[in-house]
């Protein structure tokens, strides 16, 4: 069958692999094909290949052996991969239980089925999961060529934007300043750090400043790093007039932070906002919240309007890239 694959010389064939299937892109069900001087290594999502890489349509034969999950239930189950964790969100229980005993009996390298028992809770922006499988929740995922120590347990982190925070660190430069306002264990911040930008990233979790540093080590950016725990309306009175670039990435609460967003912006910075908001107007009523804080100390401009993905029925997930200069 006809699939996107990424098309590399032969003896980059195993670096080139193991690099795909860091960042979960290899598409499992299906073989990966040799012919002539080029390997054909098919992939899950050509917009999320990295940069270098050349994608082409060939024709590749799908795997002959019934050792993927849907093959085991009949049935194609809804799953996420963290690391060696995978992450399903079942009502019924029963249900769930044949869907981690697939997983488990699959091909997967998985340590740990999770089954999502509550909805994010409080301002350290946690849930509790229901253990399957397993019974670890600490982790090391992989995404674009970063890696990031976690425990999903202690700390909030979703595979689901990977595309999302790759689409924005592809638009840091060198010695940008960057801060993440909400950085968790840091997705925003390592690649950002990695493009030899200097970031800062706060949260409220303590956990997740911890795991931000370590992930700082760990990618071997850790002069590049600030990390600050606590409330960013609280700790970040060094950084007024600092940022080059922001990320505001807490949908639903972000505006009420946009005073402090633009008490760090520098004298022309971007700001990636994101909210959720009705399909109606997704977009309006966070442009008009970032007018209302920065105008007329800035001059606000709108450069995307990006749809992440479908939040709830008629809720989306947006971005607004805005820059402000002063």
């Amino acid at each position: 069958m006809k699939a996107p694959c990424v098309r590399v010389e032969r003896e980059r064939g195993e670096t080139t692999r193991r690099e795909l299937a860091e960042s979960d892109l290899i598409a499992d069900d299906l073989e990966i094909v040799v012919e002539d001087d080029w390997l054909y290594v098919p992939i899950t999502d050509p917009d999320a290949v990295p940069d270098g890489f050349k994608v082409v349509e060939h024709d590749v034969p799908t795997r002959e052996t019934p050792d993927m999950p849907a093959d085991i239930l009949g049935f194609e189950p809804t799953y996420e991969r963290l690391g060696d964790i995978v992450l399903i969100d079942e009502d019924d229980a029963e249900r769930a239980r044949d869907i981690a005993d697939a997983i488990v009996a699959s091909a997967f390298p998985v340590k740990t089925v999770l089954n999502r028992a509550s909805k994010i809770k409080g301002k350290t922006r946690v849930r509790d999961w229901d253990v399957l499988a397993g019974d670890v929740t600490e982790t090391v995922h992989r995404e674009y060529g970063c890696e990031f120590a976690l425990d999903v347990a202690r700390v909030y982190f979703s595979p689901r934007l990977a595309t999302e925070r790759h689409r924005v660190a592809k638009q840091v430069e060198p010695d940008e300043r960057a801060f993440d306002m909400f950085a968790g264990v840091g997705p925003f911040v390592i690649p950002f750090a990695k493009r030899d930008a200097r970031v800062v990233g706060t949260d409220l979790n303590d956990v997740a400043v911890e795991y931000l540093r370590e992930n700082a080590r760990l990618n071997g950016v850790e002069d590049r790093v600030t990390a600050i725990a606590g409330d960013v309306r609280e700790t970040t009175s060094e950084y007024e007039d600092w940022a080059d670039r922001l990320v505001m990435n807490l949908p639903h609460s972000a505006d009420k932070f946009l005073d402090t967003a633009v008490a760090l912006t520098g004298d022309d910075c971007v700001i990636h906002y994101y909210d959720i908001q009705h399909e109606d107007d997704p977009f309006g009523p966070g442009e008009t919240a970032i007018r209302a804080a920065a105008e007329p100390e800035y001059d606000v401009s709108v450069e995307t309007r990006r749809d992440v993905r479908s939040y709830a029925p008629h809720e989306l997930n947006v971005c607004l890239d805005v820059r402000l200069t002063r």
